[in-house]
């Protein structure tokens, strides 16, 4: 049942009453000396591996400082790239994310076999990238984020290819005990209540050791609610009927995240250092985080129970030095993340049940029977489990930055490991027609695989005058990349129904007997053992000299940067770029397809960086031209079975800029934003084919097709999209008061990339955001007032289908209209 308005505005009042008490105990955001105020004006960054002025840096970047992270109250990944103009990103959850820049989307990224991203993430010096979601890092006590747009093509290299997104962390120092609390409490229009506790502190050990301490907790309130409903299943009458009645529930996709960070530096001496730190969170979610429009605003009917576990942590090494003038760093870090869930896939069902309605329903077609040999509901969740390990090295080797000639060289190692198990359940699905071995899945992929990446890169910056600096760097690239196990249906060994739909192309039927033939091909053979723990087998390898090996892919080669700057005076500077970032290849799931190759991306920029008016003004910007090669897509195959294949070329032109304002003291303006018009410039087909003349039929002799023709825009990103704020502060009593207000706005975008609606594609809706806030800060005290997304817009982010014949579009939105009370102390 709803909430009466009284009720909701009671649980409201409750929760900020709740918040306020805080103010009678320690709490307040601790603003340590911010990393991005070196002067009042100066924004230090790392985007070039050494330390420097943001103004200086021949980069399109956009640094968001330890102040601005907490003025806008960001804590995860939503709120920053919402202030990120040249950021997109598709979702179905937190933590299960993709993200794009510079328009460098294709869509249908998702799947867990499928492409690597084409945007690194780090956390300080190490990449945090995998397949299944950027990693949603709890922000606090963070030092700054960068955002790098295009491929740097020599410091940074594979899954760079559009960009950089880097979160650097305040370091342990030594000029004394301090800390900070810090909480919230807040109310979600047609929602719950939530709120956050963080703290952190930094203590010197000694004169040469220090150490920093970071921890927080975070409930995010629900509010989409699983209403009421039902579903029909074939052959009827007499079919399978089914409500939802036990899974009502109002607010329903809550989310809990815990965790902490700990650093310790220690000088070793004048020349050396080592920062050792670890990071971990642990986040669960329940529910569902898209809405059904059909049924109703922030409003689905699902039928099974959803939820998901993600947790990881990152162990890190960092150590610093001089080898005489020369500057030594070494990085190193490993990291491990596990995430488990089950999804509700009861559209599947839904769809495909119509689909074969001639014969007597998807029960019928499947032969969903339990070992009575009686029908069973054709109900269906995915059971998933992910495991990733990541072990990265860099070394690098810098020349003094005050010569006229400088060089910064290194290698880099990463090896990444991922074991994907997707387990498709059918309750009461007897063993003849499961997996074998695994009564009641009707379904499953098992498997492990792994990326690794090797490189050795250059970059030499010359001074042809004082003012004009030409820079060139290489990086020289290679990659291997394997995947092995299984995927697909069982294969009863008594006869018809082998397996579920007879099918004889995937599953047992397809895995390798001892002589190398499949068990399709030779059905009295004997199984080899499975390779990866769980499966019945394995049909997804080599066979090589009696055994199994992985399926691998592997290439390597050279990508570039190219770099003119011209600094006019010491408030001006131009600069021009010619750069290439790439994507790995990789194994497609079904074993009789051939890899994947590599994508490129080249980039053309001109930019410029200026001060004015005594550095009152800023204005920084970049107009680039992009083309993407031969990107790498999912295209529906065999079976209904996604294929990765290299697509179309594509071509992306835009302009980003963006501008701060300091017109009064006390008054801040600052606006950021992008234009992008990116276009395939081949057509894409339904089918795979080469010519992209779409007159290559599909792999089951289907009549091929223009899916979307050239000049078709890709998916994801929108034309135009801007980020704008004012703040004013000023004394009031013995503290400072402020006011703040920040609009985002972004026009609509395609989901998918289709030439029409009536294609599958879905445009998500422009959008218009509001935040408010107002609050006082004393010499250890601070309490802020919020109000986010304050006309309660649904600002749509993504929308997909559960299958490619499943009619329910779903839309995941931002957070509705959230009203909130902040405070904290410093010490």
């Amino acid at each position: 049942m709803r909430a009466s308005a009284f009720s909701r505005t009671g649980k409201r009042a409750s929760a900020l009453l709740m918040a306020s008490t805080v103010l009678c105990a320690p709490g307040t955001v601790f603003a340590q000396q911010a990393a991005d105020t070196d002067d009042g004006n100066a924004i230090i960054v790392t985007a070039q591996r050494r330390a420097q002025n943001l103004q200086d840096v021949p980069i399109s970047i956009q640094a968001l400082g330890e102040e601005t992270l907490q003025e806008r109250g960001v804590a995860n990944f939503n709120q920053y790239t919402k202030q990120l103009p040249s950021v997109s990103f598709q979702t179905s959850q937190p933590g299960a994310t993709t993200v794009y820049m510079r328009g460098v989307a294709s869509g249908g990224d998702g799947n867990h076999s499928g492409s690597l991203p084409s945007v690194g993430t780090y956390l300080d010096e190490a990449p945090i990238t995998t397949i299944g979601g950027t990693l949603d890092v709890h922000i606090y006590d963070i030092s700054r984020i960068e955002a790098l747009s295009g491929p740097q093509g020599t410091l940074f290299g594979a899954s760079s290819e559009a960009g950089t997104l880097r979160i650097i962390t305040n370091k342990p120092d030594h000029t004394g005990f301090y800390g900070g609390l810090d909480v919230e409490g807040n109310s979600v229009k047609k929602g719950g209540q939530g709120g956050k506790v963080e703290g952190f502190v930094n203590a010197p050990l000694s004169d040469n050791v220090a150490l920093r301490v970071v921890g927080f907790y975070q409930h995010d309130a629900g509010y989409i609610d699983n209403v009421p409903g039902t579903r029909s299943f074939l052959p009827q009458p007499g079919g399978f009927n089914i409500n939802n009645s036990a899974l009502v529930e109002k607010d329903y996709n809550d989310l809990d995240v815990y965790g902490g960070r700990a650093a310790l530096k220690i000088d070793l001496n004048d020349d050396w250092s080592a920062t050792a730190s670890v990071m971990g969170q642990d986040q669960k979610s329940n529910g569902f985080f898209g809405y059904d429009p059909s049924v109703g605003d922030l409003q689905v009917q699902h039928f099974l129970p959803e939820s998901n576990h993600d947790r990881w942590y990152q162990a890190a090494l960092t150590v610093e030095g001089k080898i005489g003038n020369w500057d030594l760093t070494y990085s190193g870090a490993y990291m491990k993340r596990k995430i488990n869930s089950v999804s509700d896939y009861t559209d599947y069902a839904e769809a495909y049940d119509a689909l074969y309605a001639s014969y007597g329903g998807l029960a019928g077609y499947f032969y969903y029977l339990d070992n009575a040999g009686n029908q069973v509901l054709p109900l269906q969740k995915i059971v998933g489990e992910d495991k990733f390990t990541k072990l990265t090295q860099e070394l690098r080797l810098s020349s003094p930055a005050d010569k006229p000639l400088r060089v910064v060289g290194g290698l880099f190692y990463q090896r990444q490991f991922h074991f994907i198990s997707q387990d498709y359940q059918v309750a009461g699905l007897g063993s003849a027609v499961s997996v074998n071995g695994r009564p009641g899945t009707l379904w499953l992929t098992q498997q492990d695989r792994v990326d690794k990446d090797y490189a050795a890169f250059g970059e030499l910056s010359y001074d042809i005058m004082s003012n004009l600096t030409l820079t060139g760097g290489l990086r020289y690239y290679k990659y291997d990349n394997s995947l092995i196990g299984f995927f697909g249906f069982g294969r009863n060994p008594a006869g018809p129904p082998y397996n579920a739909a007879g099918s004889s192309r995937t599953g047992v039927a397809a895995c390798y007997t001892s002589t190398g033939a499949s068990l399709r091909d030779n059905p009295g053979g004997t199984l080899l053992p499975a390779a990866v723990a769980g499966s019945p087998c394995t049909n997804l390898a080599d066979f090589v000299n009696g055994g199994l090996v992985p399926k691998r892919t592997k290439d390597d080669g050279f990508i570039h940067r190219l770099n003119l700057t011209w600094k006019i005076d010491p408030n001006r500077m131009v600069y021009a770029t010619w750069s290439r970032g790439f994507r790995p290849g990789g194994i497609n799931r079904r074993a009789t397809l051939a890899p994947y190759d590599a994508d490129f991306l080249t980039n053309y920029e001109v930019g410029w960086k200026t001060t004015f008016a005594g550095g009152s003004v800023r204005w920084n910007g970049a107009i680039f031209w992009q083309d993407w090669k031969s990107f790498q897509y999912s295209f529906l195959g065999q079976n209904s079975f996604t294929e990765i294949h290299n697509g179309p070329n594509a071509r992306i032109k835009g302009i980003e800029s963006d501008v701060t304002v300091v017109p009064a003291v006390g008054l801040t303006l600052t606006a950021t934003a992008a234009y992008i018009d990116a276009k395939t410039r081949q057509n894409l087909c339904t089918y795979d084919d080469a010519t992209f003349t779409c007159t290559s039929p599909g792999p089951n002799g289907q009549a091929n097709s223009v899916l979307a023709p050239t000049g078709t825009r890709l998916p994801v990103t929108p034309k135009f999209k801007i980020n704008a704020s004012a703040r004013y502060e000023f004394d009031l009593g013995t503290g400072k008061f402020h006011l703040q207000g920040v609009v985002t706005h972004q026009s609509s975008a395609l989901s998918v990339l289709r030439a029409s609606t009536a294609q599958g594609g879905v445009r998500l809706a422009p959008y218009t955001l509001f935040d408010f806030s107002l609050g006082m800060t004393w010499d250890k005290f601070s309490v802020e007032a919020f109000l986010e997304n304050a006309f309660d817009k649904r600002a749509q982010v993504t929308s997909f289908a559960q299958c490619s014949v499943c009619t329910r579009d779903y839309i995941i939105p931002l957070r509705p209209q959230t009203l909130g009370l902040r405070a904290g102390y410093k010490f």
